[in-house]
């Protein structure tokens, strides 16, 4: 068995689960192309985002216990190879001219679905292979692959589309899943310790009581409680008025495709910048710290996106960079914390609680971004998203438990499946919502 504290075993996966999504981000930029090509309709584009989009916010949490019950390393390789069997499926479709948008859509959902699982258990695996020091530069290098994919992503999948069928397209992602596939059948992935009640009777809790003991587990931590709430709350503000940058790129700016892919760009190459320095650098030494100080940045940014006047759009340009490289700035940290703070055989449950919450917030943010924009036009909204940012991030320097949440839970000689009074928390915050 591979040391686990050694990096290599853990950038050989890494590796792997890269290639695989440079094939991945292709192929999404290639079936949204086709359907735009083939419908026209812009209800069929949004019912397939709303179809990719479902799976991880409803069974987030539940996907969440079950990584933490089985093997991490088999539950890698079983979503990937699934994703990668119903996309070879979908090929041959494609080959024998069977197509039809339900097939597109089954293979979004079940991509969707793999993820769910592959997320979780590729992050809980990394606190296992990776010393605790390292976790925030390994952070940085995933915000780099993150920026990369969304610059490389787009011109690499059109550059496919004018060279290949789409069988042809769809063949490359199942090569480049291979990549991540094979390594998990030859290295070993560490695995939590067991419990006390699991090594004391030899059986597992049942999936229900574990799920309840995520629950119960995050309920008795304020710190993780105001970590998932920023989270929810910087969702619901800002992924609206990035899904509104066309317009305001369009009519406010006066801008065309170039300029409005220019401004996409420049997000990624910001995510990029921001990566390799919180790679090289590795951040505060409380993390949470570099986290607050990166959704400052990232306030700053999109206001500055906002307030630029409409005869300067390059410096639109310059806060699309600034607010890019904050991304990483505020996301690697908390992932590091996350995996720091979280007892081993909780991660997956916490990961994907936080995860599906958080992306819950994005469609009600929708619902109420698009009639305020058509009321008082999209700049507006840029501005108040932007120093809104700004405001939740400074009030985060002022309290107390989340500034300690990455000290681990208070009363961390709790058993983890203790128990909490009914009341505390009703059923539908847990088990039947998300």
């Amino acid at each position: 068995m591979s040391n686990p504290k050694s990096l290599r075993p853990f950038f050989i996966i890494w590796s792997g689960q890269a290639l695989s999504l440079v094939g991945s981000a292709a192929v999404q930029f290639a079936i949204v192309w086709w359907l735009t090509q083939e419908t026209g309709s812009a209800t069929i584009l949004a019912t397939s985002s709303l179809v990719a989009f479902l799976p991880q916010v409803l069974l987030g949490p539940f996907a969440g216990v079950l990584v933490d019950r089985w093997n991490r390393r088999w539950t890698m390789f079983a979503a990937d190879g699934m994703i990668a069997l119903a996309t070879l499926l979908l090929a041959y479709l494609f080959w024998i001219d069977t197509i039809e948008i339900w097939h597109i859509f089954a293979l979004v959902f079940i991509r969707s679905l793999g993820s769910a699982f592959h997320g979780p258990a590729m992050q809980a695996s990394t606190s296992l292979m990776v010393p605790h020091e390292h976790l925030t530069r390994i952070q940085g290098i995933n915000q780099m692959l993150e920026g990369g994919l969304g610059i490389v992503g787009a011109p690499l999948g059109a550059l496919l589309l004018a060279a290949l069928p789409m069988q042809g397209i769809l063949a490359i992602d199942v090569v480049t899943a291979l990549f991540a596939i094979i390594p998990l059948l030859f290295i070993a992935v560490p695995q939590p310790e067991k419990s006390a009640e699991e090594t004391a009777t030899g059986k597992k809790a049942s999936y229900w009581t574990q799920l309840r003991q995520g629950l119960a587990y995050v309920w008795a931590w304020p710190g993780m409680l105001f970590l998932m709430l920023l989270a929810m709350v910087l969702n619901f503000v800002l992924t609206p008025v990035i899904a509104l940058l066309p317009l305001l790129v369009s009519d406010y700016f006066g801008g065309g495709a170039w300029e409005f892919g220019l401004m996409q760009s420049i997000f990624g190459v910001g995510i990029i910048v921001g990566g390799l320095v919180l790679g090289a650098w590795g951040g505060f030494k409380k993390r949470i710290l570099t986290s607050l100080m990166g959704i400052v940045g990232m306030g700053v940014g999109i206001s500055l996106i906002g307030l630029a006047p409409a005869n300067l759009y390059w410096l639109a340009v310059v806060g699309g960079l600034v607010a890019g490289s904050m991304i990483a700035m505020a996301n690697g940290p908390i992932r590091a914390i996350i995996q720091i703070a979280v007892t081993p055989d909780m991660q997956g449950r916490v990961m994907s609680l936080i995860g599906s919450l958080a992306s819950a917030m994005t469609p009600l943010g929708l619902v109420l971004a698009g009639p305020l924009a058509d009321q008082f036009g999209v700049r507006p909204l840029f501005i108040v998203a932007g120093f809104g940012t700004t405001l939740i991030a400074l009030s985060g320097f002022f309290i107390p438990a989340l500034l300690t949440v990455e000290d681990g839970r208070s009363d961390t000689t709790s058993a983890p499946d203790e128990k909490i009074p009914s009341e505390e928390i009703q059923p539908e915050t847990g088990v039947s919502n998300i």
